[in-house]
């Protein structure tokens, strides 16, 4: 069952020979069921004793967190932390353990049955695509790094905690494969809707996996929001500066093709007639018609004045498209395409290459605008 986190007046302050140093100031959040929270903040901000003490690696000095309704100050260190599930950057695998046994391990303190736990590591497998005839009996050192971050994962969710804590769990994989498992976290996460406490420091890592984001400064939140508001409405000076000022192009991942595509956009079939497509153009009042073939596929296109005054077909006045999108993407995948062929305008395609719209430069710079209108629009009825 899937529960939130919350966490009331949370303070932690730390004797040190120097003194006492404030690491996290009453600290108050609300991470709803099912979301995924990511904190941010430089190096020594709070973020990361913050999320230890949810699992009491770090004992608070004063605040309330609870898991559900239950306040955790109630369970002893073990009960706790058998309910959580924990995932570090090192992974922690045991190296004298095959992956079967690495999964099984709090399932196994837990009191499973051994075919239960053998068939849940199988499960888990499957979910992150690794081949579980293949894997199960391998050794930790006979997986690639990737590999045994997928698998650190999935330990962690092995006895279906309500919760999810993760520090910085991808930090240490090469960015190609840090896009691939990030990926593949995001597809598990669609399915399994765990609560999940994420520590990174990597702004454009948060905005991509983030339901809300928690910007820490001094032990101190400055911000909780969505990634939208975050990027389009930072609280003050601090996080302005913290997200960077190119803030307003790290939205563009937040937006996907298939929200700005004109789905209606004219699409024709080679044996249309000129006339024929021109007037489907006027009548959508655009300037251009794909020409799909007889699978839906986009394979050229037409433009108003290359149609005017033509006779003939269109398959004889089209050109090759300048190069065509998934639906799925994001629109950093857009603007780059746009960039690359010097066009302002591109085709979307779904999963089966099939032509599913049209999404122009216009259309993108009104998707990254409608967060300030939807502000202005609070305001002025505020």
């Amino acid at each position: 069952m899937t529960k939130t986190i919350r966490l009331e007046k949370l303070t932690k302050i730390f004797d040190t020979p120097n003194g006492q140093v404030v690491a996290a100031r009453d600290v108050d959040m609300e991470v709803p069921a099912g979301e995924i929270c990511v904190l941010l903040g430089p190096s020594g901000c709070g973020k990361t004793t913050a999320l230890k003490m949810i699992n009491r690696l770090i004992s608070p000095t004063s605040g309330k967190i609870f898991i559900g309704d239950e306040d955790t100050s109630t369970m002893n260190d073990v009960e706790l932390r058998r309910s959580i599930g924990y995932v570090i950057q090192q992974i922690g695998l045991f190296p004298n353990m095959t992956i079967e046994e690495n999964i099984c391990v709090v399932p196994k303190l837990l009191g499973w049955e051994k075919s239960k736990a053998k068939s849940r590591a199988k499960e888990l497998l499957d979910l992150v695509g690794l081949d579980p005839n293949l894997f199960l009996k391998r050794y930790p050192k006979e997986l690639s790094g990737g590999q045994q971050q997928r698998v650190g994962v999935i330990r962690a969710l092995a006895a279906d905690p309500p919760v999810m804590l993760m520090d910085e769990p991808f930090g240490a994989i090469d960015p190609i494969n840090r896009e691939v498992i990030q990926d593949e976290f995001l597809k598990m996460q669609a399915e399994i809707k765990k609560t999940i406490m994420f520590v990174s420091h990597d702004i454009d890592e948060a905005v991509k996996m983030a339901d809300k984001i928690a910007i820490f400064k001094d032990g101190v939140i400055e911000q909780y929001d969505s990634p939208d508001n975050v990027l389009a409405h930072p609280s003050n000076a601090f996080v302005a500066d913290f997200v960077g000022a190119d803030r307003t192009l790290k939205r563009l991942r937040l937006v996907t093709v298939e929200e700005v595509a004109d789905a209606e956009a004219p699409a024709v079939s080679r044996h249309t007639k000129a006339k024929d497509a021109l007037a489907a153009i006027r009548d959508h009042g655009s300037n251009l018609a794909v020409m799909i073939d007889g699978d839906h596929h986009p394979v050229g296109y037409v433009t108003e004045e290359m149609l005017e005054g033509a006779s003939g077909t269109v398959q004889n006045l089209a050109r090759p498209l300048p190069a065509v999108v998934p639906h799925d993407a994001d629109l950093r995948a857009v603007v780059s395409e746009m960039f690359a062929n010097d066009v302002m305008w591109l085709t979307s395609v779904d999963a089966s290459g099939r032509f599913t719209g049209v999404v122009t430069q216009p259309a993108v710079t009104s998707a990254l605008g409608e967060t300030y209108r939807k502000s202005a629009k609070q305001q002025a009825s505020a």
